[in-house]
């Protein structure tokens, strides 16, 4: 008998012989641990919708903050009402639902008045969608755990004012399935935060562990073993991928995500602010090399050029999406996830204007940009796996007013302008009971096969009872399943394109050698080579290149300066940085180095371990390059200019032969008036500027 099986059947025995209200609460904990174990399983079929498309909403980054009343008051009065006109199956809140920070952002810990605020506006919001509360996931993000020692702790407000937490969801994995007559669709919510909760801002990376990969696996494969339906397989969570860290086996979410070909990665975390274009498509293939996992220039991997296999129960390609979303901090954001037919889609909501009366929303055809590649050319090609799915243009409307007419549009692009190309008017194909209206039109769809994939593009016109027309963003679409191609800008591919985690160390001792190269080199050229790096010499050759090593030199020369600067950096490798108070309301201060927080461990009493790597990335790797570095340039450019007034000084005496040299440094403006020394001292100051910065950073953990 297993451990859980002896628990249930405890619970079942204190059934009989309790009160009736504490065996109803018994009865909430079995049915909750048995839904922790094989996930809720929700049939949105019972007239309550079109058979063949679910959809969903996320919202992630509120950002409640007792600073900012205007979130939450802004968070009740549009979600509310938007979510009641879009009747969702789930509502997915993929972290940071409090900020934890003071007004003046030097203090990262959790408040709970922040989470009295945000328990008070979800009970609001789930009054007046009018939906059922346990349809609403909601999961930490780094700011819900700014220094909460252990989950379920006293500081640990999450599990008890969040809504997975009132749920008893206590889980760092849990899943719910939405079925209906032909799929199922699989949504697994991950927490990926801390099991140690970090304060800022050393806490903003995800850490999987082992036994959360396992259990991950373990959910996205609850339906493998049945056969009959299709299943589409979405999980979400807080961090991007490249802001995960790697198990202690050295796995990640991606090999997970892969091994079950999960359809799209839902997450929030990086705002708008770095740009809208925050989506990644990852590829399982032969030819991508160790590089390229650690560095993807493009948003999208080269499609696979393997042969397409029709036959059922075939293996399905190893791809998947990542979609990064916008937050409700700043940008007001929301998204809806469809799925129709196993074509997954979504939009992206602004809601800083205002509420919105109607939403058009198209389902099929899909945007070129964010199609799988691999999957949408099989299923163009293996259409009898699909019936019917092509045969039509299909959209759902959501409207708090009656709608009187859609219409679809076509346009060729090819000319060189936008050209119709059809024009024509949908039909409502849900009941009356639907949660929305879903509308279709037949078309003929080979004739848009074409190997350009933004040659044809798509809006979709909705008119309602007051006669006021919404419509689509115009989208290019690919029937052949041909993805087209979408460049980053670089704030987005400095977010996306690298895998940081796995980045922090090559990058650290790069810059470590660099540093050590900058001080030994010029060193040992001093004392073993012939050849004198002077100011005549750099003169002489006029290059920028001789420069440097004379720069070098002359701090060289200093010993009690360079053997300061060297000694710094030797600490700096072996030593403590400085120490901090991690955790809140606990006036033990651990010690930070290079390689993270050295706390004790929770499973070895007295022994400690390193954790928040590589999040401490953040304060390492900026002091080395805006501090370290350019002091040990500036410091040298100061004792230069030393070497240099002295020159002009001694030929304006008549002490020094008078040569071409010499000339320039008696004629030169730059010399006499010390302008290289004011132009050191500036950036000297903007050196000390950087120090402040980090030294702000470190003082928000004191």
């Amino acid at each position: 008998m297993t451990a859980s099986t002896f628990l249930l059947g405890l619970f079942a025995a204190a059934i009989v012989i309790i009160p009736a209200s504490v065996a109803g609460t018994a009865e909430q904990l079995i049915s909750s641990a048995a839904e922790q174990r094989q996930g809720r399983v929700i049939d949105v079929q019972e007239g309550r919708g079109p058979e063949s498309v679910v959809w969903v909403v996320q919202l992630s980054d509120l950002h409640f903050s007792v600073h900012n009343p205007e979130r939450a008051l802004d968070f009740i009065n549009i979600i509310g009402p938007v979510l009641r006109m879009i009747n969702p199956s789930l509502v997915l809140i993929t972290g940071d639902l409090t900020d934890g920070k003071s007004k003046d952002l030097l203090t990262m810990k959790q408040d709970e008045i922040e989470w009295l605020e945000y328990k008070s506006a979800m009970e609001d919001v789930v009054k007046r969608s009018g939906l059922d509360k346990n349809i609403f996931y909601d999961l930490r993000g780094n700011h819900d755990s700014f220094g909460v020692p252990v989950v379920g702790g006293s500081f640990d407000f999450f599990s008890n004012y969040s809504i997975n937490g009132q749920l008893k969801r206590t889980g760092r994995v849990n899943s719910v399935t939405l079925e209906t007559a032909k799929y199922k669709h699989l949504f697994v919510g991950l927490d990926t935060t801390m099991p140690i909760g970090l304060r800022g801002p050393t806490n903003l990376f995800g850490h999987p562990t082992d036994e959360l990969l396992a259990e991950l696996d373990s959910q996205l494969s609850q339906w493998d073993s049945q056969p009959g339906k299709p299943v589409i397989k979405i999980p979400f969570g807080h961090f991007p991928l490249s802001f995960s860290a790697l198990s202690q086996s050295q796995r990640s979410l991606e090999d997970i995500f892969l091994k079950h070909s999960v359809s799209a990665y839902l997450c929030g975390h990086l705002h708008t602010r770095f740009g809208k274009n925050l989506k990644r498509h990852h590829q399982v293939s032969d030819n991508i090399r160790t590089l390229q996992k650690l560095v993807q220039l493009n948003m999208h991997h080269l499609p696979s050029d393997s042969s397409i296999n029709c036959s059922f129960g075939a293996t399905q390609p190893n791809e998947f999406w990542e979609w990064e979303m916008g937050d409700w901090r700043r940008s007001r954001a929301m998204r809806i996830v469809a799925i129709d037919r196993g074509h997954v889609s979504y939009i992206d909501l602004d809601f800083k204007v205002g509420l919105r009366k109607t939403i058009v929303m198209p389902t099929f055809p899909l945007d070129s940009r964010f199609m799988l590649t691999s999957s949408s050319r099989r299923k163009y090609e293996c259409q009898h796996m699909v019936p019917s799915s092509f045969e039509t243009v299909r959209a759902l409307v959501f409207s708090a007013s009656p709608i009187l007419s859609v219409v679809v549009r076509i346009y060729d692009s090819k000319p060189g302008t936008f050209d119709m190309v059809m024009e024509t008017e949908m039909t409502k194909i849900s009941g009356e009971s639907s949660r929305a209206e879903f509308y279709a039109a037949p078309w003929n769809y080979r004739a848009f096969e074409d190997p350009s994939p933004d040659r044809y593009w798509l809006q979709i016109e909705a008119i309602d009872a007051m006669q006021r027309s919404t419509v689509s963003e115009m989208r290019a679409f690919s029937i052949d399943g041909i993805t087209a191609q979408t460049s980053w800008t670089w704030k987005e591919f400095y977010v996306m394109g690298f895998q940081w985690s796995e980045l922090y160390y090559p990058i650290l001792w790069s810059i470590v050698s660099l540093i050590l190269s900058t001080l030994l080199i010029p060193r040992a050229l001093l004392i073993f080579s012939r050849k004198q790096y002077t100011y005549r010499y750099f003169i002489a050759g006029k290059g920028f290149v001789r420069g440097i090593p004379w720069v070098l030199l002359e701090l060289c020369r200093l010993p009690v300066v360079w053997s300061g600067i060297l000694g710094y950096v030797i600490y700096l490798i072996v030593c403590p940085w400085f120490l901090g108070q991690v955790f809140v309301h606990n006036e033990k201060k651990v010690y930070m180095t290079y390689m993270g927080w050295a706390v004790e461990s929770f499973n070895q009493q007295g022994k400690h371990e390193y954790i928040g790597v590589p999040d401490v990335m953040v304060l390492v790797l900026p002091h080395l390059v805006f501090v370290v570095l350019p002091t040990i340039f500036v410091t040298g450019g100061f004792v230069a200019e030393r070497s240099i007034y002295r020159e002009h000084v001694l030929s304006l005496s008549g002490k020094k032969e008078d040569d071409d040299c010499s000339q320039k440094i008696r004629t030169s403006k730059w010399y006499g008036q010390r302008w290289i020394r004011k132009v050191l001292l500036v950036e000297q100051l903007t050196i000390w500027e950087c120090m402040v910065i980090s030294l702000f950073s470190c003082l928000s953990l004191s």
